[in-house]
């Protein structure tokens, strides 16, 4: 037997990081998130807003309030999963394990995202628009009432897009680089971005350090997975080499300086055009152009994106699987 699997299967010995890890994403891709099972993102979700009345109180300054609210869930995130993780450990080795698989299951989203986008699919595929609309307004902070199918479609793929970094590589990023602690954390991080950070009067300042430091953490995996949606999309049958042109050309069109990085390569992957206007509470947004036509929207591309950021997902896990056998053994 191997010397890495002997290890893993000998008596009393604690099972890699990069095993762990392989087992969370077949747990995730198993089960994705059942709505009955409590969830810790949900959790540090909930805990943000409960602590934004107080911060806001003892600082009158609402970028400073925001800035506190940010660093507190951050730490508690991180201590919290340090100490239980610490405290997993006085139950042997198995135990540890297992809550170390559980924790990196919480911060992958690969199996829910695929469902939400799927069953957006599967109601235009039976013709039913308002209820593809009830879905996909589940998955975007877009209007979506009065969205047609094409308007459906891209909301749609630009969700997959943008969150096969917030959702996928991301969190695998952070797990291979700090086990369950690190992975946590960033969910905890993309969190307060997804809670706070957005451009209007009561969040433009208290969300602005949420949004800095997501954009900060997020900065290199957005990148990394560039050239892993191109090589997914070799693999694939897609356009490679369009996924690579457009995600460089049109990755830094948005305000963000990650968001677009891997919509913009999803585009040139699917050979169709993403972005454009949208509405938001009502107000009429303009957002970048991303990638060419090649062909029109059409319903099966949101099956073609699905699959485009599951093959992504594996590449990414296996490279940086790679990675961290050779640098740390």
């Amino acid at each position: 037997m191997p010397a890495d699997l002997a290890h893993l299967f000998a008596d009393g010995a604690s099972m890699r990081l990069e095993f762990q890890i392989g087992a969370a994403i077949v747990l995730d891709l198993m089960i994705g998130d059942p709505r009955w099972m409590p969830h810790p993102v949900k959790l540090i979700g909930r805990a943000a807003m409960a602590l934004e009345a107080p911060t806001r109180r003892v600082f009158r300054n609402a970028r400073l309030a925001g800035i506190m609210t940010a660093l507190v869930v951050i730490l508690m995130t991180a201590f919290l999963v340090r100490g239980l993780m610490f405290a997993a450990g006085f139950g042997g080795t198995m135990f540890h394990d297992a809550v170390s698989i559980l924790f990196l299951y919480f911060a992958f989203a690969a199996r829910d995202l695929s469902e939400h986008a799927f069953k957006v699919y599967a109601a235009l595929k039976l013709d039913n628009l308002e209820k593809a609309r009830v879905l996909v307004s589940r998955m975007v902070g877009r209007d979506t009432a009065c969205l047609d199918e094409r308007g459906v479609v891209r909301a749609a793929i630009e969700s997959v897009a943008e969150n096969t970094v917030d959702g996928v590589t991301a969190p695998l990023f952070f797990a291979f680089l700090g086990g369950p602690v690190g992975a946590l954390t960033y969910k905890a991080i993309s969190t307060l971005d997804s809670t706070f950070g957005y451009k209007n009067e009561r969040y433009f300042y208290f969300g602005w350090a949420s949004a800095r430091i997501d954009d900060l953490a997020a900065w290199i995996p957005a990148r990394l997975t560039l050239p892993f949606i191109s090589l997914a999309a070799a693999l694939t049958g897609l356009h490679p080499w369009l996924a690579l042109r457009y995600g460089l050309r049109d990755g830094r069109k948005h305000s963000s300086p990650n968001s677009a990085i891997s919509e913009a390569a999803s585009a040139g992957a699917l050979g169709v055009r993403l972005g454009g206007p949208l509405s938001r509470h009502g107000i009429p947004v303009d957002t970048p152009l991303l990638g060419e036509s090649l062909e029109p929207l059409q319903r099966h591309h949101i099956v073609t994106a699905i699959r485009l950021m599951l093959v992504t997902a594996l590449l990414f896990s296996l490279f940086l699987c790679a990675v961290r056998i050779t640098i740390v053994h």
